[in-house]
């Protein structure tokens, strides 16, 4: 069984602007029952922190308290743990990628063994890191 962690745009794409997934990501998500989708805690906050600033994001929700739920109804939930942190406090990142919410969903995915779904351009570099990426390009 196949574990992925959906990077926080890829999340905001399948929810609510799947033409900017590829097909072969949009089957992982839609099609492939053997597959586990997460979604870290930490995308969840940047999400909620999106819809808090009004016109940052697009999205059907009536209030910040309506998001939880429906990442829950399609995806699980991987919290931040210990082991996370330490591998974030030794992750080697570039000057040109400072994001430290990004760095932890990195960790996350290291550590967790898990496959790595995003959009972002930065996120190839920690490949030679041990991160095991699906590039979805837009």
């Amino acid at each position: 069984m196949e574990r992925y962690l959906l990077d926080t745009n890829i999340v905001l794409f399948f929810l609510y602007n799947q033409k900017e997934l590829e097909i072969r990501v949009l089957d992982i998500i839609v099609n492939d029952y053997k597959a586990r989708l997460y979604v870290s805690t930490i995308s969840i906050q940047e999400i909620i922190h999106l819809y808090k600033k009004k016109g940052k994001i697009k999205t059907t929700w009536k209030s910040a308290n309506d998001i939880l739920p429906s990442i829950e109804q399609n995806f699980e939930i991987l919290p931040v743990k210990k082991e996370h942190l330490i591998t974030y406090s030794k992750l080697s990142t570039s000057e040109s990628h400072n994001d430290p919410n990004d760095h932890v969903i990195i960790s996350q995915a290291i550590i967790e063994k898990m496959t790595l779904i995003s959009s972002d351009h930065e996120f190839e570099g920690y490949v030679k890191q041990n991160l095991d990426l699906i590039f979805n390009s837009r």
